[in-house]
């Protein structure tokens, strides 16, 4: 797969236009600025962006980087950084719109929303992307949790009329559904917690069809792991062909999630 992007550790500023709750643990953001009629997302459906948040009590130069803010300032000024999926991305009428989970404990993230009004600023990373589906697969698994709803979201948008998919989102209960507009032939499950439901139970008790399937298969980091095993050496999923990651970890910060991905690559 290849990444494209605006240039890859940028940054620019956007303004909050409109901050609404759209379920009982989704908040929907929108940002606008010139910058965003410049991004480039190409075909990617799990375009994200990263949010740059500054250290307290610290400003940044306009037209900066990451690798210029880590290069000329000391580590407790440096930002920290959370990822989110664009919900969709508008550069003519300039708005950027981000659906973002609360996990229900505090962290960076919740007390940074809980703040947020429009016309208050925004620091992001350009978009970038990794997979989108494709013409060759006979039918898709679109697999996730509630972090990976808005990329699953726009992909079931952008999938022909009568593309075969099965789709499973597990959150919390059914109050945190959301309605999945579709030109495909699409069976939609949803998953509860609450009911003691899980994404890695619901995907291994799923009938495949036959034909070659590209998967799409994000969420919790333990789940994802479970699953990577078992879409690979059980279901026989091709490796190019399987989109799989733990976009968090339940007990962890960003922070430490990222850490322990970037060992566990090493070994």
């Amino acid at each position: 797969m290849i990444e494209v992007s605006a240039p890859a550790l940028a940054i620019v500023r956007l303004t909050i236009s409109r901050v609404t709750r759209i379920a009982p643990r989704m908040t929907r953001l929108v940002a606008r600025g010139p910058a965003v009629a410049r991004f480039d997302p190409g075909p990617f459906t799990d375009t994200y962006v990263r949010i740059v948040f500054p250290a307290p009590g610290f400003t940044y130069p306009e037209q900066t980087d990451m690798r210029r803010l880590h290069a000329d300032f000391p580590p407790a000024a440096r930002p920290r950084t959370r990822t989110y999926t664009v919900r969709s991305l508008d550069p003519e009428a300039g708005e950027l719109t981000l659906d973002i989970v609360d996990h229900g404990f505090p962290g960076l993230t919740p007390s940074w929303l809980a703040a947020l009004k429009p016309g208050d600023p925004v620091l992001m990373q350009a978009p970038r992307g990794l997979y989108r589906p494709g013409s060759h697969a006979d039918w898709h698994l679109l697999a996730g949790d509630a972090v990976a709803l808005p990329a699953i979201a726009r992909t079931l948008e952008e999938l022909p009329p009568g593309t075969r998919a099965k789709v499973i989102v597990e959150v919390t209960d059914a109050r945190d559904e959301q309605n999945l507009p579709t030109a495909a032939d699409a069976e939609i499950r949803w998953i509860h917690r609450a009911r003691g439901e899980s994404l890695a139970e619901a995907v291994r008790g799923l009938a495949f069809d036959p034909g070659v399937v590209q998967a799409f298969v994000h969420g919790e980091g333990g789940a994802m792991q479970d699953l990577r095993r078992h879409l690979l050496h059980e279901r026989g999923v091709a490796r190019e062909l399987l989109s799989i990651s733990g976009y968090w970890r339940r007990g962890l910060n960003d922070e430490q999630w990222r850490r322990v991905k970037a060992a566990t690559a090493r070994r």
